[in-house]
């Protein structure tokens, strides 16, 4: 499949080769193209999510407590972890959340500092709710250019080009 005449990666490629051509270019069509392609979906995803009265962060919160199972409970130090944030982030996070009834925070269990933080049956509703307009619609977008073996094939090729990416 040929790139599009008005593809803004490949101009850049090409205008490197002719201007420095003993330059390597052959990561600028993959990785604009993946930078581009981010912008493009934080900004859709902004959009939906507004949509659905909901903001990536407690969105997050809320998914991952979620999908923890049953009781939906997690420990702030687990939110952390698994949300790839700081404990301060998931303070500010539980704060807001509880605020609006999404979520609660237990007491400590006997000789632990860990505070279990567990979904409200609002928060239940409201992350069911967000997480299937969200998903069916970024369903839809990635249906409309690939069919389900290309889908299947991209990710993997994603996954493996994350796992190979420098940490810190």
């Amino acid at each position: 499949m040929s790139e599009p005449e008005d593809d803004l990666a490949a101009a850049i490629a090409r205008a490197w080769q002719r201007e420095q051509p003993q330059l390597p270019v052959g990561s600028i069509p993959i990785l604009t193209r993946i930078r581009q392609a981010a912008k493009l979906l934080t900004d859709d995803r902004r959009r939906t999510l507004t949509r659905v009265a909901m903001d990536d962060a407690t969105l997050d919160l809320l998914s991952t407590l979620r999908r923890a199972g049953p009781p939906y409970r997690l420990p702030t130090r687990e939110l952390a972890a698994r949300s790839l944030i700081t404990a301060g982030a998931v303070t500010q996070r539980v704060d807001r959340a509880e605020r609006a009834g999404l979520v609660r925070r237990l007491p400590a269990e006997p000789g632990s500092r860990a505070v279990p933080v567990e979904l409200t049956a609002a928060g239940h509703a409201a992350v069911e709710a967000a997480v299937g307009d969200l998903l069916r619609h970024e369903q839809q977008l990635v249906d409309t250019a690939l069919d389900g073996p290309e889908q299947r094939e991209l990710a993997r090729l994603l996954a493996r080009l994350l796992a190979a990416l420098p940490r810190e």
